[in-house]
């Protein structure tokens, strides 16, 4: 099969240099007959950088800047909408880091397996700015406790995707950087078979050119995450006033057993609120509410006997039963319910909301 004219090239492009043509160039050069080229709104002096006049490529243009991910939708949405078919796309970066060799590499492996293939870089070589290799070995590090993903490069731009899989990441949420850390999401909760293909690490001016902000977009990128821990911790100064404001009538009508039920009543009641959050903010699910609600709460009971079971049993195996140790038992329970929101963030995300729209 001849790979190179069966497969579409996605690249989209803001403001770009000239290093842009020298791609195009050498994709061409390598044979591919197909190349979609998106300019995100660039600069008018940046416009003839654009080589749409090279033989095979096809300029789409956003008037103004909406972002990488809207301009790769962009591309997908052509190539799924025009009569020329094509097995699958590769998308790549038109700063000049990614080698036209590679590009073919990722191209031939996605045809031989029929998923998504990555190319992925070597972080670990001198030459890496620092700021790439702390950002991806943390973003690596957050999808595989959080998400049970396991990528060596989760910012790599250099993406083979078959074309049976484009609908799928035109309903993925995100227009901008995010959008492509939420396509690894996407490719988990769809079950999409993915590999990786080593590719050459190529720097330009120590990755100056690149248009990630390293603030605004890691929030983009880490979004889902901090919303979960946001809905956690508003539920949980939610259980703390209730238990306060029930503890100032409390007493009065239940006498002894005030303390466990105003326990179990704020801890109804926060539960609610972080399940309400949960569905409608972090995980946007659209599903039945009653059977998320039943497994909201039968995680929750899972998690709490594990808990319990957990502190009882390191309690007896230390010897820890004495007050002495209360700051022990403390930092030891810290850890357990550490490695235990982990695994709620996951089961939420991929059973009690299973339907849910950025996953």
């Amino acid at each position: 099969m001849d790979v190179q004219k069966n497969v579409s090239i996605v690249i989209p492009s803001l403001n770009p240099d000239e290093k842009l043509r020298k791609t195009v160039q050498d994709l061409i050069d390598l044979g591919f007959t197909d190349i979609i080229l998106i300019n995100d709104g660039s600069k008018d002096e940046c416009v003839p950088c654009f080589p749409a006049d090279l033989p095979g490529c096809t300029l789409l243009t956003h008037e103004v800047n909406r972002g990488k991910g809207a301009a790769m939708k962009t591309a997908f949405r052509y190539l799924l909408e025009r009569d020329i078919p094509t097995q699958g796309v590769v998308t790549v970066d038109g700063d000049g880091q990614h080698k036209a060799s590679d590009v073919l590499s990722c191209a031939k492996a996605m045809l031989e397996t029929r998923g998504v293939v990555l190319g992925v870089r070597n972080f670990d070589l001198p030459d890496v700015p620092p700021r790439s290799r702390m950002g991806n070995k943390i973003t690596s590090l957050v999808f595989r406790l959080f998400c049970g993903i396991k990528i060596s490069d989760t910012q790599t731009g250099l993406r083979a995707i078959p074309a049976a899989y484009l609908p799928a990441m035109l309903e993925v949420s995100g227009d901008r950087y995010e959008y492509e850390t939420n396509m690894l999401l996407q490719m988990k909760s769809r079950q999409i078979p993915h590999s990786e293909v080593s590719i050459e690490t190529v720097y330009i001016e120590e990755n100056q050119t690149s248009h990630f902000r390293p603030v605004r977009d890691s929030l983009r990128i880490y979004g889902l995450i901090l919303k979960f821990i946001s809905s956690s911790l508003i539920a949980s100064v939610v259980d703390l006033g209730l238990f306060f404001l029930l503890s100032l009538f409390m007493p009065s009508i239940v006498g002894l057993a005030s303390d466990a039920v105003c326990t179990l009543i704020a801890r109804i009641g926060s539960s609610m609120v972080n399940y309400s959050i949960n569905k409608k903010a972090v995980f946007r699910s659209s599903g039945s509410g009653r059977t998320s609600l039943i497994r909201y709460y039968i995680l929750a009971a899972g998690i709490f006997i594990l808990s319990a079971s957990a502190m009882t049993v390191l309690t007896l195996l230390l010897g820890f039963d004495e007050g002495r140790f209360a700051f022990l038992k403390t930092i030891i329970k810290f850890i357990i319910d550490s490695i235990l929101f982990l695994i709620s963030f996951r089961v939420q995300r991929e059973w009690v909301f299973a339907d849910a729209e950025n996953t």
